[in-house]
This record gives C-alpha cells, structure tokens and sequence, in this order.
C-alpha cells in the first residue's frame, strides 16, 4: 500500500505539482496520465523512493516493485535468468547449489560431508522461497514477454536495451509485489507479449500504478486515472474506468468554463460598481467591500485547464552528400556465445527511406550502433560516403549525457550555436526558462526524447538513424514527429515497432533481420511489424 500526504515536488524554480494527497491500496490499479513534461516519471521516482520531494510525505507498506524507463540497472555480469530469479533470491541459491553438487563428488571425505550437509539446507531454503514451481513461473514470465533461453543464459551487459527493459519488467512481475509500478511497460514488447501483459495485469491482485502511451492496455486494465495536468500543477483523481474519465474530465472542464465565466461576468459588474462608488467618499467602504467580494469569486474558482503546447519540430534541409553516404559490408556481430546476425550487406543512398524489421532480440538496434559508429562490428566495415553526416537517435537516450544540463547537451551537439541561439531551438522543443539548466538526469522519458531530437535538428544530418523514435512520447509529440519525418529530405533508416512511424515514413525498401535480407516495401511487411 501507498500513502501520499501533501506532496510536493519542485525541479528547479518549477513547482510540478504541490498539495498531492492520495492512496493506492491493493486492487487498486492506477492508470498515470498527462503530457510529457508533467512531471509523472518523477512522481513514480518520488513514490519508489529514488527521489527526495521538496515537501511531504509517502509511506510505502509492502515490497515495491518499480520499473523505471532507464533499464541500466544491475550488476551486468550477472546472468540474465539469475537477474529475474534474485527477486525471491532464487538466482543466489541455485549458484550455491550447483557449486554445492561440485564439492559432492570430492573424493576428500570432510569436503564431502560439509557439502551434504549444505546441500540439504540450500535445498530447505530453496524449497521454501518457492523451489522449482517459482523457477518454471519465472521462465513462463521470461517466454511470455519474448525472452528466449539463449537471451536468459547471457550476462545483463551483453543485451540489448530492449532485452534489459524486458528483463527488468520480467523480474517485477516474478516478484510478487505488493505494489507495481510500471513506467511504459509495452515499450520493446511485440503483439503477443503486450496481449498477455494486459491479461496479466487484469489479473492481478496487488496494488497497480502504470504510465503508459499505449491506451489499450490503460483501457483494459484501471479502475481509477491520475490526471496530472502540467499547466495547473495538480492531480485530479477519478476513481472510475479509462472510458468513464475521459467523458468525466470533459465534463470538469465544461463545469469550469461555465462556472468561471458566470463568476467573471459577476465579479466585473461588482467591480464596476465599485469604481462608480469610489468617486464618492461616503461609497468608499461600500467600494472596497464590493472589491474584496470581487476578488473573492475569482480566486475560489477552480483554474480551466489550458490547451497543452506541443514542440514544434522542424528537420532543417541535411548537409549535402553524394549519391551513396553510407555503405555496410560483410557486417557481423556476436556477444559471447550468442550470436546476432552475419554478412549483412546493405547501401543508404541519399534520401532514401529504408526500414529494418525483426523479432525482438535479431539485431535491428546493434545494426543501427554499427551504422552510427557507436559499437564496431566482429566483421565487415562501414564506408562513408562523400559528405556523410550521421544523426543517430538511440532508442535508450545513451547519446545524451546525464551529467550535463539541457543546455549543456545542445551545445555540445552543436558547438557553433551561440546561446541564444541554442535556447530558440530548445524553446521550440518546449525546454523554456529555467527548464534549460535541468540536468537531463532528472528528465522524463518523453523530455528525454525531445532533447535527444533536438539535438538531431540542429545537426544538419544527412542520414538519420532512428531507433523507436516515438516511444515515450504523448499523443500530440507524436504527432509533431511523424510530421517532422514526412517531409525530411535526407536520407531515414528506422527501427519501429509503431506502425503509425512506419507509415509516416512511406518507405521505399526493408531489411529483414538477422538475415539481411533486403527487400522493397509492400504491405506485407506492414503486417509483420504488426505481430512483431
């Protein structure tokens, strides 16, 4: 159970929210909504415990289980099957025991009778934290969520940030919560594994709060809506189904702009009043008493939510190339054991738009790192064409540094903007005032995004590689994204699984992974991104 008493939460000079004061108890399913920038990936930090409010209280009865959107957690050289297992410290155990087994087949008695004697406690312990029905539940989770053996049998730090994100949600739902907390819990997922989250989520007992673009799952699985409404700086509770409050909130605002208009009309006949009693001096009490009744109405009303403002994203014309900037021959690349794809050849020419399909975990997202220079390749190299200027969005924000303010990072990805310069380009990015000296450390998501596309526009690329770019983003940044790439003239290679991306892209060819296999776009391949 979750208590929250008079919250506030300030980042820099920016109050997000003050006043909050609500409970989520078990069978409580919480759907976290509001634009990007609102301050809800701060609240869930706040609410986990990462994050320290400026004032206020919040008492957390239970086991947290909390999925951050950041999945650089862990130790990586643990394995990834031991990671989801430690939640009920299952992983731990099972180590001991297979070292235990070794010291069993020692010919040196004592050794041998110490590790019977272990061996029959490991076991006791393991039996009572769940045994071997909580390790065939946790690789049920694993399998439904698209985790392979061979993905599970690799140490954390050899995966990709999808499989990391998995791995992490894999290891809350193991956990037996009292309380989950889910930021984006579909990103990185495929059909399949969305429709047996959703269903997961239904049947779950605890308590639930989850942020999520994906209005399917909200749908399907709350019983009451956080409204964070940015402008106004509060939460609105409504303890009622996602179909319920979308006509309720429209109903609240309705309620506001009458009752304020009412109120106004009123408040400005007082006012009026007053002023025709203030030119006499036996009406001056009379006058300030109609003033102070005036103020009065105004400040109980409640404020009318404002329309939300949108970044206003626009792809300047890319550098000049030649007819072919980027080349990719005889690409290779393995982690250990695993490997992920071979002899992959493929030529971006210049304005091209090609899109790179495959099952979660094929290499779509290591294949775009070997094309931005990012990671290097086992085998093959990558040959720059005349005037190649990559843009590289990485679905994981690892382009931004998070040491370093919103300013900071935009004059580092564009050193010849001055700084006035580089704060019209943020404020078109919705990053105005003090918002520009936040450390992107404490960004949401969404912000996150923003930036990291910021810094793509200013840079005059040529050739973009973009890598869920969508994901994070509320529906209106979307929107202005999709826009944005419909009408770029450089050359696009993209990695989605939002089929609204794909389509806004119109792309001319596909590369099918881990094969390679290039092929022109038909609806076909719409369909595939659909089930993958």
């Amino acid at each position: 159970m979750i208590n929250v008493r008079e919250l506030e939460i300030t980042i820099g000079a920016r109050v997000l929210m003050s006043g909050v004061n609500f409970q989520v108890s078990k069978g409580d399913k919480v759907g976290l909504v509001g634009r990007n920038g609102a301050g809800k990936t701060t609240l869930t930090k706040v609410i986990a415990g990462d994050f320290q409010p400026s004032n206020g209280s919040v008492e957390r009865i239970g086991e947290i289980g909390y999925l951050p959107q950041d999945p650089r957690t862990g130790d990586l050289e643990e394995l990834a099957s031991d990671r989801i297992l430690n939640a009920r410290g299952l992983g731990t155990i099972l180590k001991k025991l297979e070292a235990t087994r070794e010291e069993m087949g020692s010919v040196d008695e004592a050794v041998y009778d110490k590790a019977m004697e272990r061996y029959e406690r490991l076991e006791n312990e393991f039996q009572a934290n769940g045994g071997y029905a909580a390790e065939a539940e946790a690789a049920a989770i694993a399998s439904n969520l698209g985790l392979k053996p061979n993905v599970l049998s690799q140490p954390i730090g050899t995966l990709s940030g999808g499989q990391r994100r998995r791995i992490e949600l894999a290891r809350i739902l193991f956990s037996d919560a009292t309380t989950m907390i889910l930021d984006e819990p579909t990103n990185h997922l495929d059909a399949d594994s969305i429709t047996w989250l959703r269903d997961f989520l239904k049947s779950y007992q605890g308590g639930l709060i989850v942020i999520s673009h994906d209005i399917d799952i909200v749908e399907e699985t709350v019983n009451r809506v956080f409204y964070l409404d940015a402008n106004r700086g509060v939460i609105d509770i409504y303890n009622m189904g996602w179909r319920a409050y979308l006509k309720q909130r429209e109903a609240d605002e309705e309620r506001r702009k009458r009752d304020r208009a009412i109120a106004e009309k009123k408040a400005s006949v007082l006012q009026l009043q007053a002023a025709k009693f203030g030119a006499k001096a036996s009406k001056a009490t009379a006058a300030h008493q109609m003033n102070k009744r005036a103020e009065k109405l105004l400040s109980s009303l409640d404020d009318v939510r404002e329309k939300d403002r949108v970044a206003n994203i626009r792809f300047p014309e890319p550098q000049a190339c030649g007819k072919t900037p980027l080349f990719g021959h005889n690409l290779s690349k393995s982690y250990g054991s695993l490997e992920i794809f071979t002899a992959v050849d493929l030529a971006i020419d210049r304005g091209s738009r090609v899109v790179i399909i495959g099952l979660n975990g094929a290499g779509k997202t290591t294949l775009l790192r070997i094309l931005g220079a990012v990671e290097e390749p086992d085998t093959g190299k990558i040959d720059a064409g005349h005037g190649l200027k990559i843009g590289y969005y990485a679905q994981e924000h690892e382009t931004l540094d998070v040491t370093k303010t919103v300013l900071q990072n935009m004059q580092a990805s564009a050193p010849e903007l001055n700084d006035t310069d580089a704060r019209k380009v943020l404020g078109s990015f919705l990053f105005s005032g003090d918002d520009v000296d936040k450390p992107a450390a404490v960004l949401s998501g969404g912000e996150k995004t923003r930036l990291a596309l910021a810094a793509l526009v200013v840079s005059r690329a040529n050739v973009l590689l973009l890598d869920e770019p969508t994901n994070n983003l509320d529906p209106a940044s979307r929107e202005e994204i999709l826009k944005a790439l419909a009408s770029f003239t450089g050359a696009v290679v993209l990695v989605s699984h939002d089929v609204g991306a794909v389509d806004a892209l119109n792309p001319e060819r596909v590369l099918v992974m881990p094969d390679g296999q290039e092929d022109l776009w038909n609806d076909g391949y719409r369909d595939l991104i659909v089930l993958s």
